[in-house]
């Protein structure tokens, strides 16, 4: 790290005490602004950096809802609206037990970069709750929602901060908070949130979109070699909506998906995923990965363990942060993995890293690779603000055209700053510039 970023990362250690998660985040940043600091001292002048390490807001608030059983239930909300500088904080809700301010801020964090990343006129955000939807009922689930939104309605809108869904938060849940929104606000604000259904201002392609857009990235690495995921061997860990996606989109493309997991264990199918099975199994029936495996006599479940054991060509960690550690990672490079690349927010440790940086495999980071989710709501921003609504095609081309712009942007970037080939390089300074920029037009704010 830069010595004149040292001090800012302190202040961040200082300031933000037992925050590991946001810790790493900020940390894996600044280790690549060196170059930055050197070539454009403006930015510390203004105190950019440490500017940007600080949430214009965080917005901590209790969750009370009555259960099936009538029994009072209290959990804990969280907006961490990061950074606006180039547009309304843009960002998902995550619920999930593990939810604590440290998560909801390193999420925010990534949030900035990637949604800079995308081109798109949008800042920074992110929210949730460590209430668990797993397990519940569709009544307690719509009480939980409806009084977290009665508290978040008034921190947001669509020119101030636009949530989407992230763990936990899917299509049901959207429509909750939409409802609960429209209640007590009295409008139709389409904006207001993104993820939504189709029959009521969703978009085409905003499902599929982080697994599609991580495949995009991967299809142009590819390319930029002369090759393709035609006949590539590939692993995926989870078996949510990003993995389940990125499966789909690596079979339109030629490649054989022969494992994903999911918190019990993984399942591996050499004749590649059965992918229609999968969905019932987790989309439809809400069951473990185990119910796959009893339904489709050639896989094999491997309870425990590591789904990274699995040779392949190509992973895609696409289930939660760290995920991938140094272990697995050497494990990967052994057996002959070339590119890894991050469907998930920082699945893999700063070991896994810097133990595939040193075995020559491709690593590209969550910011870049995973920012299709994210672009795919900003276009559904678009077409609620012109009350349009594109067809699944026109959408899915639109994304992969961002996608290739990422790309393109993350290459340009590291050759421009003396890494060539440096996607975590790339990513974290374009990412960085564009906000840094917008900073400096807007003043002291």
């Amino acid at each position: 790290m830069d010595e004149k970023l040292v001090d800012i990362y302190d202040e961040v250690l200082q300031r933000n005490p037992g925050e590991q998660e946001f810790h790493q985040a900020v940390q894996e940043v600044l280790n690549s602004l060196g170059p930055v600091v050197a070539k454009h001292p403006q930015y510390a002048d203004a105190a950019v950096f440490r500017r940007l390490c600080e949430p214009e807001r965080q917005i901590i608030f209790r969750v009370p809802w009555v259960d099936d059983e009538g029994q009072v239930q209290i959990n804990r909300g969280f907006r961490v609206e990061f950074n606006s500088a180039l547009g309304p904080y843009k960002g998902g809700l995550r619920f999930h037990p593990s939810v604590y301010l440290g998560i909801v801020k390193f999420l925010g964090f990534e949030q900035i970069f990637k949604n800079s990343l995308t081109g798109m006129p949008i800042g920074g955000g992110k929210g949730g709750s460590d209430f668990d939807p797993k397990g519940r009922s569709d009544g307690e689930v719509m009480r939980f929602c409806q009084s977290f939104m009665t508290e978040l309605y008034r921190h947001i809108g669509e020119y101030t901060d636009v949530p989407a869904g992230d763990i936990g938060v899917g299509g049901r849940e959207i429509g909750y908070l939409f409802g609960q929104y429209k209640r007590i606000t009295n409008r139709y604000e389409s904006g207001v949130l993104t993820g939504k259904g189709l029959s009521w201002g969703g978009s085409q392609v905003r499902t599929e979109a982080t697994g599609y857009g991580t495949v995009f990235f991967v299809e142009e690495i590819l390319r930029d070699r002369k090759d393709s995921l035609d006949g590539k061997r590939v692993v995926v860990s989870g078996s949510g909506n990003v993995a389940v996606y990125a499966i789909q989109k690596v079979q339109q493309l030629g490649g054989t998906v022969v494992a994903c997991s999911d918190s019990s264990g993984y399942v591996v199918d050499e004749a590649g995923i059965d992918l229609a099975l999968l969905r019932d199994v987790k989309e439809v029936r809400r069951a473990r990965i185990s119910a796959y495996a009893e339904e489709r006599p050639d896989a094999r479940l491997v309870e425990g363990g590591s789904v990274w054991d699995v040779p392949c060509d190509i992973a895609l960690p696409c289930a939660t942060q760290n995920e991938l550690n140094g272990k697995d990672a050497a494990t990967l490079a052994r057996n002959g993995c070339t590119i890894v690349a991050e469907g998930a927010n920082m699945p893999c440790t700063p070991e896994a890293v810097d133990v595939l940086a040193e075995a020559g495999v491709t690593f590209a980071p969550g910011k870049a690779v995973n920012a299709g989710g994210v672009a795919t709501s900003a276009l559904e921003m678009q077409q609620n603000a012109s009350r349009d609504s594109w067809t699944f095609q026109h959408t899915e081309d639109r994304l992969a055209e961002i996608m290739r712009g990422i790309h393109e942007r993350c290459l340009t970037t590291a050759d421009e700053y003396g890494s060539p080939g440096d996607y975590s390089a790339g990513a974290n300074i374009s990412g960085f510039i564009r906000v840094a920029d917008a900073m400096l037009a807007l003043g002291v704010v």
